[in-house]
């Protein structure tokens, strides 16, 4: 783990979790779905954080979503996280595509939503300096209508063949 923030560089360090969430304004939630409420109950107080939601409630073997239309994986997350901003973002491409975001010059669309205008703000500036066209798709029952997006690439990706190396983009004439 010390290896890995050595090479990340910029002042990174390998911290517990709980030192994470003490000493962090924003964190990245990206566990896999089955783990996602346990891993939250063990965190600690979330009040005042911005976390930001890159889950997908996948069923096993991406067979579907386990919960969808009614509530989204962010709403159940934002109810796990009492008092936490939680912004659903980063869930709809692969961490390839989030560690290089460049398609020739091409900026990919990153949509995120959340209930906090200053949480979705911070995610917003987060997503545009990585290389992301940001954009603000509403309040965080709209994680509805991201999280089968994610599905929608992880079925291109996966099951149609077009590998891992896609993204989606944003027009508007």
């Amino acid at each position: 783990m010390t290896g890995l923030a050595e090479r990340a560089g910029n002042g990174a360090r390998a911290a517990t979790l709980a030192d994470a969430v003490a000493f962090s304004d924003v964190l990245l939630l990206a566990t896999p779905w089955p783990t996602t409420k346990e891993v939250l109950d063990g965190l600690g107080p979330l009040a005042g954080k911005v976390l930001i939601d890159a889950t997908n409630p996948l069923l096993p073997g991406l067979a579907g979503l386990e919960v969808g239309t009614t509530v989204s994986g962010a709403e159940m997350v934002s109810c796990w996280a009492p008092g936490a901003w939680v912004v659903k973002a980063f869930n709809t491409v692969g961490s390839n595509v989030m560690e290089n975001p460049s398609f020739g010059g091409v900026r990919p669309v990153l949509f995120f939503c959340g209930d906090d205008a200053k949480a979705k703000e911070t995610v917003g500036r987060l997503a545009e300096a990585i290389g992301f066209d940001a954009k603000d798709a509403g309040p965080l029952r709209q994680a509805r209508l991201l999280e089968p997006f994610a599905l929608l690439w992880i079925s291109l990706a996966l099951e149609q063949g077009h590998g891992r190396e896609i993204a989606f983009q944003f027009l508007k004439r």
